[in-house]
């Protein structure tokens, strides 16, 4: 059962000079000047039962196509047949209409899901809130009462991302490997 969350505007940082090593009467120094590239979005997987980290995504977005390829992807990387069950908060992105598709089309199921804000189960956020909570589905989601994302166990494992070491870019697929392995050693 992955408990699962975003974590935004997570700032890509490269410091502007390098660290000066310890020296005898010295401790080691770094400067506080810093180059920003840009921020990023992380969504993780944290698996409640092993206490786990699955590979995180990463990008510089974070929308309803974000969370949907993370989603499929998560499913993708396990044994065909089993029932996901997703913990997450109540954002809209973790109710559009793209998951509740996906869901439908994971899930074989057969009725006219309708039109999107008209009639149906996509007419409005709770009424695809209630189809994608739906424990006959493949994919099940399960949210968070409002106010209360703290108590999604994956809270435990973001802060880890945005305190991490300054980084670019081009590191960022090492450093969500080495924050992942190092969580779960």
């Amino acid at each position: 059962m992955p408990s699962t969350d975003e974590l935004s505007g997570v700032q890509a940082l490269e410091r502007a000079h390098p660290t000066l090593p310890m020296r005898p009467g010295r401790v080691e120094h770094q400067a506080f000047e810093y180059i920003r590239h840009s921020t990023q979005t992380f969504i993780v997987d944290f698996d409640v039962a092993s206490g786990e980290v699955a590979k995180p995504s990463y990008g510089s977005t974070r929308n309803e196509e974000d969370f949907l390829q993370h989603i499929q992807r998560t499913v993708a990387s396990g044994p065909l047949g089993v029932r996901w069950h997703f913990v997450v908060d109540n954002l809209n992105t973790h109710m559009s209409e793209s998951l509740v598709w996906y869901v439908a089309s994971a899930s074989d199921f057969a009725d006219d899901l309708v039109v999107k804000e008209k009639r149906g189960i996509l007419k409005s956020m709770e009424t695809r809130a209630a189809f994608l909570s739906d424990p006959t589905h493949r994919i099940v989601f399960h949210y968070t009462p409002v106010h209360a994302s703290w108590m999604n166990q994956v809270e435990i494992w973001l802060p880890r991302c945005s305190s991490s070491p300054s980084t670019t870019i081009k590191r960022w697929p090492s450093l969500s490997s080495g924050l992942t392995n190092a969580w779960n050693f």
